[in-house]
C-alpha cells in the first residue's frame, strides 16, 4: 500500500498517457465534438443573427460562451463512453489486480477529458476570431474564463463518470449528455432571458448555465461581472463535488 501511494502520480500518467493515446487512435470523436459547435455558431451568427435581438452589434461575442459550453457538455459523452467501454472489457479488473492506485483510473479518463475539451474549446475560439470575435481584455480575463470552463469541465466530467460506470449500454452512458446540451437553448447563451415567457425565464435565470455564460460574457467583454462569476464557481464547484463522491461510490460497488 505504502509503495502505491508513493507511485501515485507515475501511475496517473500512465493512465492518462493510456486515455490519450485512445484519443490520438480516433481522432474523429474531436473532430465530431468541435464540428457541431462551429456549425451551430455559424447558423446562429449568419442565418438567425440578424433577427435576434442581443443588445450588441457583434453577436458572435455574445454567442460564444454559449456555444463552448454546448461542446464541452457534447465532449464528456465520450468521457462515459470510453468508460463504459473499459466496465465491459474488464479492464478495470486487469488493472485492479496489479499495485496501481485505483483512483487513477477513473482520473485518467477525467484529465483526459480536460484535455480533448481544452483542444475543441481552442479551436472554437480560433473559428470564432475568423468570424469576427473580438475582445480587448488582457490576460487576466482570459486566465478567468479558462479557469472556469476548466471547473465546468472537471464538473461534467465526474458527472459522465458516473453514467459511465452505471450505464447498461452503449446508448446509455452517452445519453446523460443529451439534457447538458439543451440546457443552454434555455439559458441567455443565445437571446436575453428577458425576452422570454414567466415561467421560462424563471428557470433560465436560475440553473447554472446563465451564471456561467454571463460571467465569461462579462469577462471577455471588460465589464463588471457583479455577483455571476462567484454563482458560476459555486456552481461549479458544487457539481463537482457531489459527482465526484458519487461517481467514487458507484466505481467501488461496480468494479
Amino acid at each position: 500500500m505504502e509503495a502505491v501511494k508513493k507511485h501515485y502520480f507515475s501511475d496517473l500518467g500512465v493512465m492518462l498517457g493510456r486515455s490519450m493515446r485512445h484519443i490520438s487512435r480516433s481522432l474523429d470523436t474531436i473532430v465530431t465534438v468541435t464540428i457541431m459547435p462551429i456549425a451551430m455558431m455559424l447558423l446562429f451568427v449568419y442565418v438567425f443573427g440578424g433577427a435576434i435581438q442581443s443588445g450588441t452589434d457583434n453577436y458572435v461575442n455574445y454567442l460564444l460562451p454559449g456555444i463552448l459550453l454546448i461542446a464541452i457538455a457534447s465532449g464528456v459523452s465520450y468521457t462515459s463512453f470510453r468508460l463504459f467501454t473499459d466496465v465491459q472489457r474488464g479492464i478495470f479488473e486487469r488493472f485492479h489486480s496489479m499495485p496501481i492506485s485505483r483512483s487513477t483510473l477513473l482520473w485518467g479518463h477525467v484529465l483526459t477529458s480536460l484535455v480533448s475539451n481544452a483542444i475543441s474549446v481552442v479551436v472554437i475560439v480560433l473559428v470564432a476570431l475568423i468570424m469576427g470575435f473580438r475582445s480587448s481584455v488582457g490576460i487576466l480575463p482570459w486566465l478567468a474564463v479558462a479557469g472556469i470552463l476548466l471547473l465546468f469541465t472537471l464538473a461534467l466530467s465526474w458527472v459522465a463518470a458516473i453514467a459511465g460506470l452505471s450505464a447498461k449500454s452503449v446508448d446509455g452512458a452517452s445519453a446523460f449528455s443529451y439534457p447538458i446540451i439543451f440546457l443552454p437553448f434555455i439559458s441567455s447563451a443565445f437571446v436575453p432571458t428577458g425576452s422570454m415567457p414567466t415561467a421560462v425565464r424563471v428557470f433560465a435565470e436560475n440553473q447554472p448555465v446563465t451564471a456561467i455564460v454571463e460571467a465569461i460574457r462579462a469577462l471577455l467583454a471588460d465589464q463588471p461581472v457583479g455577483n455571476d462569476i462567484w454563482i458560476a464557481l459555486m456552481w461549479c464547484v458544487g457539481i463537482l463535488f457531489l459527482a465526484y463522491i458519487f461517481a467514487m461510490r458507484v466505481y467501488k460497488k461496480r468494479v
